[in-house]
């Protein structure tokens, strides 16, 4: 009997010193921009705190570069804990592939590489781009993964809902997606903004698991790659006002002040591209949602801090939105009119901007189906599940793909659904509207 309960001491010994151990590896790892293109974040989490640190280099791991970490405490009842851990790999060479590992003497990640972007503005910039992805039923995932392994994107847009939901089994949901994306979120900058999905406990699991440039809790920020100049808006402060109207307020200004410099002569003449992404969007024909009616963002609440008028003041040229889980594309578009350039090339020179929903990536929720016929202003629309693909070739022409994962053509293509080239060769404030 004595030897029996010793046995069973010594294996639970050995049971807590394994876990012990393991709570010092490395996991979800991710990259993000930062205030630079030729600055990369790495963020990952362990279950112990430990050191943050990155070994690096071009051909050899030779560079060595160290941050720091915090605890994260989920709002649940156990109050799981887990240290986020942020390393900044600054300056590095334009267009040079990296090798790189994250972690600590006490246990590192598999070796990843990423390739930073070229110098300037005068290069093919290609994007994935979707919203609405979660741990169960990711159909895009696959193809996702197969695309970035054979180097076909420069950044991945991640337009707000992950996990269904980060949250829920007290955080273990939210390990278990960013674990899921680390194939292509460790090899590809992923850039994110906040869903619904998100809300819980104030959108903490987005805010501490995700590293975007700026201090506002990743809610808002911009960046520039390439010809373009992106803003990450937060929709979700329009509906989830417990959390603080000021938050309204605050991104509003910020997002004018934003947009009037991004539409400055001298920023258009460089970087001429200005691409708006947020969650919900302004427009949508879905049947199941009444958000396809309420207009929150585009108008404001009780008519302040509608986010439209600010799309056709400084220009914006395309905006990006998920939430319905399907794709829609609009034609030109203010105000619920149609704005095209002409009735032939309706997408060159379009007098207003063009809304693209792209929510289709694969979730718990399914799809969601249109309200029947379309509407005037929408140009075509897809409840299959797929991603877009989008391109922006020089400071003049993008092209935009939207790709069907349901129905593909093998099990490493998807099948394209729709295409379209967006042509300006004057960007510039809608004058007209």
């Amino acid at each position: 009997m004595k030897l029996f309960i010793l046995m069973t001491s010594l294996g639970l010994c050995w049971a807590r010193i394994i876990h012990f151990e393991n709570d010092y590896q490395p996991q979800q790892v991710h990259i993000s921009f930062g205030d630079k293109t030729n600055d990369i974040v790495v963020t990952w989490s362990t279950f112990n705190d430990t050191k943050s640190e990155v070994k690096y280099g071009k051909h050899q791991m030779n560079k060595f570069a160290s941050g720091s970490s915090k605890v994260f405490v989920d709002g649940g009842k156990m109050h799981r804990r887990q240290w986020i851990h942020r390393v900044l790999l600054p300056n590095l060479e334009f267009n040079t592939r990296y090798m790189y590992r994250a972690g600590s003497d006490n246990g590192w990640s598999q070796m990843f590489s990423f390739k930073t972007p070229p110098a300037g503005e005068d290069w093919v910039l290609r994007i994935a781009i979707y919203g609405d992805m979660g741990v169960n039923n990711s159909m895009s995932l696959p193809f996702l993964k197969e695309d970035v392994a054979e180097d076909k994107y420069d950044m991945i847009l991640h337009v707000g809902d992950f996990a269904y939901d980060m949250n829920e089994e007290e955080g273990r949901v939210g390990d278990r997606f960013m674990n899921m994306i680390e194939p292509i979120a460790a090899r590809v900058p992923y850039m994110t903004c906040p869903g619904n999905h998100e809300s819980a406990y104030n959108f903490t699991h987005y805010s501490h698991r995700f590293t975007m440039p700026g201090g506002e809790s990743n809610l808002y920020y911009s960046f520039d790659v390439g010809p373009i100049h992106f803003v990450s808006i937060s929709t979700e402060v329009y509906y989830f006002t417990q959390y603080g109207l000021k938050l309204i307020s605050n991104q509003y200004e910020w997002l004018k002040k934003d947009l009037a410099k991004a539409n400055s002569a001298a920023n258009r003449k460089s970087r001429p591209w200005i691409i708006l992404f947020g969650h919900r969007p302004m427009y949508c024909s879905n049947s199941n949602d009444i958000d396809c009616s309420l207009e929150y963002t585009r108008k404001g609440l009780l008519g302040l801090y509608g986010l439209e008028p600010l799309l056709k003041e400084f220009g914006v040229d395309l905006v990006i939105w998920a939430h319905e889980h399907s794709y829609e594309r609009t034609w030109p578009l203010y105000d619920n009119r149609v704005y095209n350039g002409s009735y032939l090339q309706p997408y060159v020179n379009p007098r207003a901007p063009v809304h693209i929903i792209t929510g289709s990536a694969g979730c718990r929720e399914g799809t969601d189906p249109f309200e029947k016929p379309a509407l005037p202003w929408s140009a075509y629309r897809s409840s299959e599940y797929g991603y877009t693909k989008f391109n922006a070739y020089n400071k003049t022409h993008i092209h935009v793909e939207q790709v069907d994962v349901e129905n593909p053509i093998d099990s490493r293509n998807p099948r394209v659904i729709d295409q379209f080239w967006l042509i300006k060769h004057l960007h510039q404030p809608y004058y007209d509207l």
